[in-house]
């Protein structure tokens, strides 16, 4: 009986592949991966690249390594006590200068005469003041003017400074020597002298008239800083490649050089905070700033501001100017705090 069983050479064969006609193959060319990756727009692909390389980061255990500058601020600032403190203080002054009727249920125009220079007691912790009105509930109403004109002054100062001195920074060719000069002049102004022969001309007891001469004779300052930051920023190599890939001026101010020059604007602002408080109790004690009914620090320290009231009756300068006292400091400090955490120098 012939043996059945299949040859070396048949077993050979049967373990090739099928062999396709050439009509029958498929044509040779770039997979549709790399034709989809070719037809990417360049940006899109290194977007996708960046994502990735986050992700990958991200996935091996090391995120702090990617912070921004604003995070790696705020990852520091959250470790800083001082920082704490201040901001926390911050806070509840904000609080009782918008709802200061959550402490002190008294009106602060109700005076008595007959409990004039009464010493504090339980029922008035504060005392009373030489009109018989409560001190207490004056000094934490008077909040709410004092840190309106510090907080409104601070804004108006920084949005004109930081426009002018950017774009005296970034334009140097033409704007830098007409801004830098036009600075110059409101440099040569002194501020308290300034303000106080715009605001005897101006019979207003209101905060704007004290707002708008602080931000007309601030402004050099913030200016200063801002010009110096944008020198420095529009030196940096992503803006020469920015400007290389078409980027306009527009562009390259708002996404490339705002964000690496705002830091030392910010903290310069946090710190004349407090001295726009400072000014405006300042003015207010001169009688030119803010002036009676309207309540503030400076309008009570002014009030107290006889020897003879003092010596009788200290309580009603002490409690005032404390709250002023401890107000400034706590913007200085929360600045010094804000500056050591975006400077990179100072690590």
């Amino acid at each position: 009986m012939p043996d059945e069983r299949p040859s070396d050479e048949s077993r050979a064969q049967a373990a090739r592949p099928p062999q396709l006609a050439p009509e029958e193959r498929a044509p040779r060319g770039p997979s549709p991966s790399i034709d989809a990756t070719a037809e990417r727009d360049p940006d899109d692909v290194l977007a996708a690249q960046e994502k990735s390389a986050v992700e990958a980061l991200e996935a091996t255990g090391r995120p702090e390594s990617a912070r921004s500058l604003s995070s790696d601020a705020w990852h520091d600032l959250r470790r800083n006590p001082v920082f704490l403190i201040s901001a926390l203080l911050i806070l509840f002054l904000i609080v009782i200068a918008i709802w200061p009727g959550l402490i002190a249920t008294r009106d602060p125009l109700y005076c008595r005469l007959g409990r004039a220079y009464e010493e504090p007691s339980a029922g008035h912790w504060f005392g009373f003041d030489n009109q018989g009105c409560d001190v207490y509930t004056r000094t934490v109403y008077g909040a709410r003017a004092s840190i309106a004109v510090g907080v409104c002054a601070t804004l108006g100062v920084t949005l004109l400074g930081a426009v002018v001195g950017g774009l005296a920074g970034y334009f140097s060719r033409f704007w830098d020597p007409v801004l830098s000069r036009t600075t110059d002049i409101f440099f040569a102004i002194p501020m308290v002298l300034g303000a106080i022969v715009f605001l005897s001309m101006i019979k207003l007891g209101s905060i704007w008239p004290v707002v708008l001469v602080i931000t007309v004779l601030g402004w050099p300052q913030i200016a200063r800083i801002a010009r110096g930051a944008v020198l420095s920023a529009k030196q940096n190599d992503y803006v020469h490649a920015a400007r290389a890939l078409g980027a306009g001026n527009t562009r390259i101010l708002l996404r490339h050089i705002l964000p690496n020059a705002i830091a030392p604007v910010i903290v310069m602002a946090t710190i004349m905070l407090g001295t726009f408080i400072v000014l405006e109790a300042t003015l207010s004690f001169l009688g030119v700033g803010l002036r009676p009914p309207t309540v503030s620090w400076g309008v009570d320290i002014s009030a107290a501001s006889d020897g003879m009231k003092f010596r009788n009756a200290p309580h009603i300068l002490l409690y005032p100017a404390a709250a002023l006292s401890l107000t400034v400091l706590a913007f200085i400090m929360m600045g010094d705090a804000v500056r050591d955490a975006l400077d990179p120098k100072l690590r």
